[in-house]
């Protein structure tokens, strides 16, 4: 009778558990539109000042270059970017090269970042750690003249806020008891760029472009609350500062 009992009972407990795993299935299968949805909402929805409101003229040229994946910044090698990031040179980067003119700076998981250089070289195990958490770096390379077909944005800034987005970007940086950028020994992509350790831990909720946006209302630019895509990044900029 104890066999015939479990027999009998054991399809009903196969049921619930399939319902329950449909459940966390359906709920997985959802999450990706969700993320979607906050991340648009989420660039929308802007904090800080708008640029020149304290009386000062736009005067800086900073870019926003965006990759398949995420964005970097490009700051004009000018007198205040080379003295505020003179502890770059010490890392290899030729910031007093002649034809240096920008400063490409890009923020993201050590070891997706590190060990992708390009697609083919994608794993799902760096995806996942990039998912759920990992150490940050910031990529620093230099570059000339750009081509004008490149997916740039032109960001124009006051004086105040160019010197706070310096500051800023700077302080992202990790540093060495001597103060100096902490340079990670691992090939870059080009021949000019470093991998520099970072401040802050990387994962789904704070990515690269969230970084950029957080790098942007730091130096009181308007800008979208949460942006973790490029999509999101390209969508804050041409709601607030696009012509």
């Amino acid at each position: 009778m104890r066999v015939l009992r479990l027999q009998v009972h054991s399809p009903r407990l196969r049921g619930q558990s399939l319902k329950k795993l449909s459940r966390w299935l359906g709920l997985l299968a959802i999450l990706p539109a969700l993320y979607l949805m906050a991340a648009i909402y989420g660039a929308m929805i802007a904090r800080s000042a708008e640029p020149g409101v304290d009386g000062h003229e736009l005067t800086r040229d900073v870019l926003l270059l965006r990759g398949p994946i995420h964005y970097d910044i490009l700051l004009p090698i000018d007198d205040l970017s080379r003295a505020r990031f003179a502890g770059l040179a010490q890392a290899g980067i030729p910031l007093t090269a002649p034809q240096a003119r920008w400063l490409v700076i890009g923020w993201g998981a050590r070891r997706f970042y590190t060990e992708t250089p390009t697609y083919s070289d994608l794993s799902l195990g760096n995806v996942w750690r990039g998912i759920i958490g990992d150490d940050s770096v910031l990529r620093v390379d230099v570059a000339g003249e750009l081509y004008k077909d490149l997916p740039i944005r032109h960001l124009r800034l006051a004086e105040t806020e160019y010197r706070a987005l310096l500051d800023g970007i700077w302080e992202s940086f990790a540093l060495t008891p001597e103060e100096l950028p902490d340079r990670i020994d691992v090939k870059g992509y080009t021949s000019s760029d470093v991998f520099l350790a970072a401040r802050g831990r990387f994962n789904i909720l704070r990515t690269c472009n969230v970084w950029i946006g957080e790098q942007l209302r730091a130096a009181r630019v308007r800008f979208g609350i949460w942006t973790p895509l490029p999509l999101s990044v390209s969508l804050s900029f041409d709601l607030y500062h696009g012509e």
